[in-house]
Order: C-alpha cells, then sequence, then structure tokens
C-alpha cells in the first residue's frame, strides 16, 4: 500500500507546482518533438532512397554478369541464370521474388516527331513478373497495361509497348499512343531500331528515372542480338534488408563453385578496381544497394552527423533546464519536505515522492510532444524541395515524409528518461539527504 500512497502524493504535488514545472514542461515537450521529427525524418530519407534504388536496381541482392566480348553490356546467360538459382536455392536467403532484366546503358536514342532524346537507361522487363511493381508506379498517363503473349511479344496490336518517364515525355511532347521509334546498339556494335506505341508515363523525375525508358526484356533481347534467355542482371529481393550483407556471403559461398564470381565489393570504387582485374569468358558480381549509392551514402552520413549533433544538442537543453528546474523547485520546497521528514518519511520516501513526480512530468511531455510532432510533420509536408536537384530520391511523391520506426522511437522515448533522471536525480538525493534543521528553517 506504500507505494500507491506515495504515487498519489507524487500526482498532488505535481499539480501543484505545475506552474513551476511549466518552463520544464514545454522544454521536454519541444526537445522530444524536434529529436523525434529529426529522427523520423533522417529514417524516412534513408527509406525512401534504399527503396527507389531498389526499384531501379531490380533486388537487395544484384547479380550482375561481365563478359568482355560483351564491350560495356551486361550479360548473364540463359546457363549462367540457372547456376544462380541453383546457389540461391542451397544459401537459404529467404529470397521472396527473382526478376531479371536487360539494361542498354547510356547510347539509347528515343525519336518521335522529328525530334529526339538520349536516354541514359533502356530497360527491358517481363512485363508478367514485375506486374505489381507496374502497378505499384505513379502515372502521369498510361492507356496500355502489357500483357504479354507466349509466343508474340507484342503488348498491344498496334506494336510493342514502350513506358516513359515524364521528363522524356514532355522532352519529345509525346503522348500515350504515340508511335516511337528506339535506337540502340547490337552487341557487335551496330545500330538498330525498333517502332513502339507510348503504353504510360510515369512520373518520376529521381537521378535513377529522369532518362529512362522500360519496354518488353524479349525485345530489347533481339534489338540487341542476344539470346531470347539472356539477360543483363538478375534482381533477388529478400526479406530482411537489415540483414542483406549476411545473406550476400551466403549466396556468394554457394555461387562460387558453379560461377566464376568476382570479390564480395562495398562501393564504388572496390568495383572499378575489381573490374579492372584481367579475367576470361564471363564473370558475376554480387551487388548490393549500398554499393551502387556509396555516393549518397556519404550525403546520407553528413547529414545524419548533422542530425546526431542537433539530437546531443537537444538533450543537452532538456538536462540543463532540468538541473536547473530541480534545483530551484527544490530550494523552494524544502520546508516542506523537512516537515515531512518530522512526520515520519524517511529519506527514501521523498526520493520516491519526487521521482514519481519527474515519471509524471515526463509522461504528460511526452503526450504533449506527440501532438507537436504530429504538427511540425504536417508542416514539413508544404515546405517545397523541388529546387534542390535530384532531391526527389529522398522524397516520396514529391513530398518530405517521416517514418517512425518502433525502435527509433523506443531510442527517444528511453533519452528522455534517462536525460531527465540523471539530471533530477543529484538534487533530489541531496534535497532528501540534507539535515533536517536546515531543511526546516529553509537553508538559513
Amino acid at each position: 500500500m506504500k507505494f500507491p500512497t506515495l504515487a498519489v502524493l507524487a500526482f498532488k504535488y505535481l499539480v501543484r507546482y505545475r506552474r513551476r514545472y511549466f518552463f520544464l514542461f514545454i522544454a521536454l515537450s519541444m526537445g522530444f518533438s524536434i529529436v523525434s521529427l529529426l529522427t523520423a525524418v533522417k529514417d524516412s530519407m534513408d527509406t525512401n532512397v534504399y527503396k527507389s534504388a531498389q526499384a531501379h536496381y531490380a533486388g537487395d541482392i544484384v547479380a550482375v554478369g561481365y563478359d568482355n566480348s560483351m564491350g560495356d553490356l551486361n550479360y548473364l546467360s540463359a546457363d549462367a541464370q540457372a547456376g544462380l538459382y541453383q546457389a540461391v536455392e542451397e544459401a537459404g536467403i529467404g529470397e521472396t521474388h527473382i526478376v531479371e532484366r536487360t539494361i542498354f546503358g547510356s547510347n539509347g536514342v528515343l525519336y518521335f516527331n522529328g525530334g529526339a532524346v538520349r536516354l541514359k537507361y533502356v530497360v527491358g522487363v517481363d512485363w508478367d513478373n514485375e506486374a505489381s511493381y507496374f502497378d505499384s508506379l505513379n502515372y502521369r498517363e498510361r492507356s496500355i497495361i502489357p500483357a504479354i503473349p507466349a509466343k508474340n511479344p507484342s503488348a498491344s496490336p498496334e506494336g510493342d509497348v514502350i513506358y516513359l518517364s515524364a521528363p522524356v515525355a514532355s522532352q519529345l511532347n509525346a503522348r500515350t499512343g504515340d508511335s516511337l521509334i528506339l535506337e540502340v546498339n547490337t552487341r557487335w556494335g551496330q545500330k538498330n531500331t525498333g517502332v513502339f506505341i507510348v503504353g504510360g508515363i510515369v512520373e518520376d523525375s529521381t537521378i535513377f528515372g529522369y532518362y529512362k525508358v522500360y519496354i518488353d526484356r524479349l525485345v530489347l533481347n533481339r534489338l540487341l542480338l542476344l539470346d531470347d534467355g539472356d539477360c543483363s542482371i538478375a534482381g533477388i529481393f529478400v526479406n530482411d534488408r537489415w540483414g542483406v550483407e549476411k545473406k550476400r556471403a551466403l549466396l556468394q559461398k554457394a555461387l562460387q563453385h558453379r560461377l566464376q564470381t568476382g570479390p564480395i565489393v562495398h562501393d564504388r570504387k572496390e568495383l572499378d578496381v575489381a573490374q579492372l582485374v584481367p579475367f576470361k569468358g564471363l564473370k558475376v558480381f554480387l551487388l548490393t544497394i549500398p554499393v551502387y549509392l556509396s555516393e549518397v551514402a556519404d550525403l546520407l552520413g553528413a547529414m545524419n552527423i548533422i542530425a546526431y549533433f542537433l539530437y546531443a544538442m537537444m538533450l543537452i537543453i532538456m538536462m540543463v533546464s532540468a538541473l536547473v528546474t530541480y534545483r530551484l523547485i527544490l530550494h523552494e520546497r524544502r520546508r516542506e519536505l523537512g516537515t515531512m521528514r518530522a512526520i515520519g518519511f524517511y529519506g527514501a520516501d521523498i526520493r520516491s515522492i519526487l521521482l514519481l513526480e519527474t515519471l509524471g512530468l515526463i509522461l504528460a511531455s511526452l503526450a504533449a510532444g506527440v501532438v507537436l510532432v504530429l504538427l511540425f510533420q504536417w508542416l514539413v509536408t508544404f515546405i517545397p524541395f523541388t529546387w534542390f536537384p535530384s532531391f526527389e530520391i529522398f522524397l516520396r511523391n514529391g513530398k518530405l515524409r517521416t517514418l517512425y520506426l518502433p525502435r527509433t522511437v523506443a531510442v527517444n522515448v528511453l533519452a528522455v528518461f534517462v536525460s531527465l533522471f540523471l539530471a533530477a536525480s543529484v538534487p533530489v538525493y541531496r534535497s532528501s539527504r540534507e539535515p533536517l534543521p536546515n531543511m526546516l528553517n529553509g537553508g538559513r
């Protein structure tokens, strides 16, 4: 029965001295809301970048084939794909989906109505295997949903379907239903062209999708003079993003007994060095998203440093505010605490009451902080970031969003608890241990 009594007393004292605690309440609420907003925005930006790259590179682990006889064209033969899939099954990495794509680089040109646009990516996809991905995209226009018959790769009666990114469509002034000519280089270096019908225009102005088009993989293979079963990359989606490096190591171990493999690399520089090592035939590299995003990771790292610095500053402000507030409040309450000691309360009882007051103050501040962070995150969505070049990869649907990960939220709440209890514990302990005569005469 002792604890409920102390808790009731702590609540009454907290209400009685609410004006004294008001400044600390505001500091804690604002501090928690700002800290939560910083971490939520940081986590959202990191997740948005990863998902954008995951969609662009088609997987968490990407098997990329290199063959000297293909020049700059990435190449995975049908036999190499079979060996890869056997290795995936042996490694048991918990894959959820595997896609194959043929990718032609920056020499593709799209012609329409007297105009031309040089493309950065011409991507050949299996429409049926990636139907859920294309259904999830944000379209400016979409009039043809590709459905590939078994023997006829055409996605419509009029011709093969092509999906354009919005910047490409805008430069060509093309609309859905228009007929375009795509020019690529074959594996031997000759020019080859194909006629395509615009089936959709994707709203994507990020660095991944600015000059990008999608066509059927079988059609692109034939334009490049590859075999129908060949591709450039095989993307493997796994069920645990955070364990992807361990899974890559397991897959590398299973794959190296079947195919010639490159070493495990962790960034672009290591990949460039590894590619310079002479080899014959087909070599497969297993790459993860951080390898592709090593330059972006440096930017995120700098932003994380700033976020952690602001995080630490807010915690210090909260601790200093708590320390000053408690010293003032406990100085004013010395006679009251001394009277409690005189009528039979132990020092431990007084400390329990004061710490329970602190607990109540923290809970009230966290509740107010949640309301404030919801308000702040709503205001953040109105801040335009389109003026920042290539910042779209950090955004979702063109706006800066927040993502509250359970682990991050728990750390933020724990940080507030620990910082306030550390700040309060010293003056509380001293006040409860002060000689009774000094407490009763107010310290004079």
